[in-house]
C-alpha cells in the first residue's frame, strides 16, 4: 500500500467502530431524554399528589387561621428528598405557612395560577415549581406551592454516560474482532487482488495471477474473472509480440533479399554486358576470319577455328546454365524429401573421375545420416562445391578432397575440404557474391556464380555457409542445414 493510504480492513474497522458508537450514542440519548421526560412527569405527578394531600390537610388550618398546624403539615414534605421548599399562600396572596429543607435554603418564589386552572407547574433549569389551588366547598381556600430539584436527572445522566463508555469499549473490541474476521474473509482477498492489479499495471507482467479465494462467493468469482482476463491479455500480448517479431524478421529478410537482388541485378547487368558479349564477339570474329581466309589456308585452319568456336559456345552455355541455376535457387519452390548427402557426393566424384581419369585425386567421403531437403537444389549446391574443389586442385599432381560433418554446439556442421590453390583470406567477404572471382580466368576458368548459388540454396534451407583458406594451402567450406533429420553418428 502507498504511504498514507487506508486499507480496506482499516476502513471496515473504522466503519464498525463509528457505526457502533453512533448507534450507542443515539440509544443513550434516546433513553436519557425518555428517562428525563418520564422522571419529570413522575416527579410532577408525585408533587401534585403531595400538594393535594397538603392542601386537604391544610383546609382547617386556613379556615381557623392555625399557622402552626399548617407549618406542621408542610413539614411532612421532608420525607420527599427532591422537595427543597414549600409554601401555603392565602387567598390574599400572603404566605400563610412555609417549609425549607435547609435553614439557609431559598424560599419559594410563588407564581399566580392561570384562571380556571387548579394545578400548574413551571420547570426552570434544574428546578420545578408546582402550584395547587385548594378548593373547599367550591371556593378557593388558598394555594400550595412546592419547589423541587431535578438532581436525580444528572445522577441518571452520569450513570448513562458510564454505561455508554463501557458499552463503547465493548463495541470497539467487538469491532476489532469483526474487522479482523472481515480482513480475513473480505479485505485480505481484495487487498491481494488490488496488489496483483497494481503489479500487473506497473511491471506489465501478465503472467502473475491473483491467489484463488477458497470460498465460493462473489469475491471468488471476481478473482476468477480477473485471472481469466489476465490469461486473455497474456495470450494476446504473446501473439502480438510474436507477430511483431515475425513482422520485423520478415522486413529484415525482405530488406536483405532486396539488397542482394539489387546487387545481383547490377552484377548480372555487368555480366550480360561483358561476359556474354565476349563469346558472341569471339564467334563473330572467327566467322569473319573464316570468310577472309584464302582457299588454300581455309582448309588448313578451319578445324582449329571451329574448335575455338565450339569452346567459346560451351563456355557461353556454362555461363547461361549457371545463371539459370542461380535463378532457380532463388525462385524454385522447395520440395522436401529424404536426401543422402554422402551418395550425392559419391556420384559427383565418380562423374569427375570419369571426365579426367588421368588425375590422381583421393576422395574421403564420410557416411552421414539422411536429411530432409530439396534433393535437386542440394545436388546443385554440392556439385558446385565439389567441382570447385576439383578445379582448384587441378594444378597439383596429387590432391585430396574430403567431405564430412561434426557436431558444434548442438548443431551439425558439414564441411568440404581440399588441398588446392586456396584463396587470400582478406577477400573472404567477396567469396559468395555473384560474378565476383578471386582468381583470373587465365588461372582457373569459371563464371563466378557457383558459390553464390550454393549460398542461396543453403539460405533457403535455413542454413549458412562460410569458408577458411590460405593461398596454396587449400580451402575448407563449412555449411549447415536447418532441416537436418538426425545427428551425426
Amino acid at each position: 500500500m502507498k504511504p498514507g493510504a487506508s486499507s480496506i480492513s482499516a476502513k471496515l474497522m473504522l466503519m464498525n467502530v463509528v457505526v457502533s458508537a453512533t448507534v450507542l450514542a443515539l440509544a443513550v440519548l434516546a433513553f436519557f431524554f425518555y428517562d428525563l421526560i418520564s422522571f419529570r412527569q413522575n416527579l410532577i405527578r408525585n408533587l401534585e399528589t403531595a400538594a393535594q394531600i397538603v392542601g386537604t390537610n391544610s383546609v382547617s388550618a386556613l379556615l381557623f387561621d392555625d399557622q402552626q398546624s399548617a407549618a406542621t403539615t408542610l413539614q411532612a414534605l421532608r420525607n420527599s428528598p427532591d422537595v427543597v421548599a414549600a409554601a401555603l399562600v392565602a387567598n390574599d396572596g400572603s404566605t400563610f405557612a412555609e417549609y425549607q429543607r435547609s435553614e439557609n435554603g431559598p424560599s419559594v418564589r410563588t407564581r399566580a395560577l392561570e384562571a380556571g386552572k387548579n394545578d400548574e407547574d413551571w420547570v426552570t433549569g434544574t428546578h420545578v415549581l408546582l402550584g395547587h389551588r385548594i378548593i373547599f366547598q367550591g371556593k378557593p381556600a388558598g394555594t400550595v406551592y412546592i419547589a423541587a430539584e431535578l438532581t436525580e436527572t444528572w445522577r441518571r445522566a452520569r450513570q448513562y454516560l458510564l454505561i455508554a463508555c463501557g458499552v463503547l469499549l465493548i463495541c470497539m473490541a467487538a469491532g476489532l474482532l469483526i474487522s479482523s474476521t472481515a480482513r480475513r474473509l473480505v479485505a485480505r482477498p481484495m487487498v491481494d487482488l488490488a496488489e496483483t492489479a497494481r503489479r500487473v499495471s506497473r511491471e506489465r507482467d501478465y503472467s502473475v495471477r491473483a491467489a484463488p479465494h477458497r470460498d465460493k462467493d462473489e469475491i471468488a468469482v471476481l478473482v476468477e474473472a480477473f485471472n481469466e482476463m489476465l490469461v486473455q491479455i497474456q495470450n494476446r500480448d504473446i501473439a502480438l509480440n510474436r507477430a511483431r517479431d515475425q513482422l520485423e524478421l520478415r522486413v529484415q529478410e525482405r530488406t536483405a533479399a532486396l539488397r542482394a537482388a539489387n546487387r545481383e541485378l547490377e552484377a548480372f547487368s555487368y555480366t550480360v554486358a561483358h561476359d556474354l558479349r565476349g563469346p558472341l564477339d569471339a564467334v563473330q570474329g572467327m566467322v569473319y576470319i573464316i570468310e577472309s581466309l584464302d582457299k588454300e589456308k581455309r582448309e588448313g585452319e578451319r578445324a582449329e577455328i571451329l574448335e575455338q568456336m565450339r569452346q567459346t559456345t560451351r563456355n557461353m552455355a556454362v555461363l547461361i546454365d549457371d545463371l539459370l541455376n542461380l535463378s532457380r535457387a532463388s525462385t524454385a519452390a522447395l520440395r522436401k524429401e529424404p536426401v543422402n548427402l554422402s551418395d550425392i557426393v559419391w556420384q559427383i566424384a565418380e562423374d569427375l573421375k570419369r571426365s579426367d581419369p588421368d588425375r590422381r585425386v583421393e576422395f574421403k567421403i564420410a557416411h552421414l545420416p539422411v536429411v530432409e531437403a530439396d534433393g535437386g537444389l542440394i545436388r546443385v549446391a554440392l556439385d558446385n562445391l565439389i567441382r570447385n574443389a576439383w578445379k582448384y586442385t587441378s594444378r597439383h599432381e596429387e590432391a585430396c578432397i574430403e567431405f564430412g560433418a561434426m557436431r558444434v554446439r548442438d548443431e551439425t556442421v558439414y564441411y568440404l575440404k581440399d588441398d588446392g590453390a586456396g584463396f587470400d583470406p582478406r577477400l573472404n567477404d567477396r567469396l559468395f557474391q555473384p560474378f565476383h572471382r578471386l582468381h583470373s580466368r587465365s588461372e582457373f576458368p569459371g563464371t563466378g556464380i557457383g558459390l553464390a548459388t550454393v549460398a542461396r540454396i543453403l539460405a533457403r534451407h535455413g542454413g549458412r555457409i562460410w569458408a577458411e583458406g590460405a593461398v596454396e594451402k587449400g580451402a575448407t567450406f563449412w555449411f549447415t542445414l536447418k532441416s537436418e533429420a538426425s545427428a551425426v553418428a
